[in-house]
């Protein structure tokens, strides 16, 4: 599933396509996709003129000059690309956004898992899938301070915790992984333990890592690619993730980077390096 760096990077070429754009037609191909599309959401997107694109975590946030807020998630294998109207459609393009401009918004999600939804604008904070979810990792509330007292009392690993959007929203497996090996801090170690040292070089980790990857326009694994439909290169950067037998990247513990099952995720770390 697309972590934080490939929404962040979908968002930024989405907006560059479509901010200030007219949306002539809202074309759905069918009536759901991971959940049934809100009613009469095709009449409510023609005509709307296109604001601001947001990130809030996973999500995607459309701003419409209607005062409605159309929601987005890339689910398991989702893409949304802004392309020519030339281009011929492909199986699974299950949500087309023609624009004034000639430009054809595509939503190609063959496994369904994605989803489209509508809010009123101002009722943000109420949305069930918004509503709980914890600082952005990227944002100055998301410190040292803030982290350790949100792991105080957690005996679940620490590589789990990260995943639980209640805590930071929008890190992923991949890059849990990547942050926890830049720390220093075992994925095995219990959340409860990581102090306010270890949190200071956690945070550090997170968001040096998520900034790397936006640079790199994300991670290409399986279905993700950009707006513009190229691919990203963060892959190629991994210390950790999928080098699994592998020497321990860029150190001289002679580690070698081993594989195990968190709550049925692989995670991949040094034993040696991270402690």
């Amino acid at each position: 599933m697309p972590e934080l760096p490939e929404v962040e990077t979908v968002r930024r070429g989405l907006a560059r396509k479509m901010s200030g754009r007219r949306i002539l037609q809202a074309e759905l191909r069918r009536p759901d996709l991971r959940r049934p599309f809100p009613p009469a959401l095709a009449s409510r997107l023609d005509g709307a003129q296109i604001g601001a694109l947001r990130r809030r975590g996973k999500y995607i946030l459309i701003e419409l000059d209607t005062d409605g807020v159309l929601l987005l998630h890339l689910g398991m294998s989702g893409r949304v690309t802004a392309g020519s109207a030339a281009l011929p459609d492909a199986p699974h393009d299950h949500v087309v956004l023609r624009l004034d401009d000639g430009i054809v918004i595509r939503f190609n999600d063959p496994r369904r898992f994605g989803l489209l939804d509508y809010f009123k604008r101002g009722e943000e904070a109420q949305h069930p899938l918004l509503a709980g979810l914890g600082p952005e990792p990227l944002e100055p509330e998301f410190d040292a301070a803030y982290l350790a007292a949100a792991l105080t009392g957690k005996m679940t690993p620490i590589k789990s915790a990260l995943l639980d959007q209640r805590i930071v929203a929008g890190l992923g497996n991949i890059y849990a992984c990547e942050a926890l090996y830049r720390s220093g801090i075992s994925p095995r170690r219990l959340a409860a333990s990581i102090g306010r040292g270890r949190a200071d070089r956690l945070v550090a980790g997170i968001r040096a890592v998520l900034a790397e990857a936006i640079e790199a326009g994300g991670s290409s694994l399986r279905d993700y690619v950009q707006a513009d439909g190229e691919l990203g290169y963060f892959q190629h950067r991994w210390a950790v993730y999928g080098h699994e037998g592998d020497p321990c990247p860029g150190c001289d513990c002679g580690g070698t980077v081993r594989r195990i099952l968190q709550s049925g995720r692989s995670t991949f770390f040094c034993p040696k390096r991270q402690r």
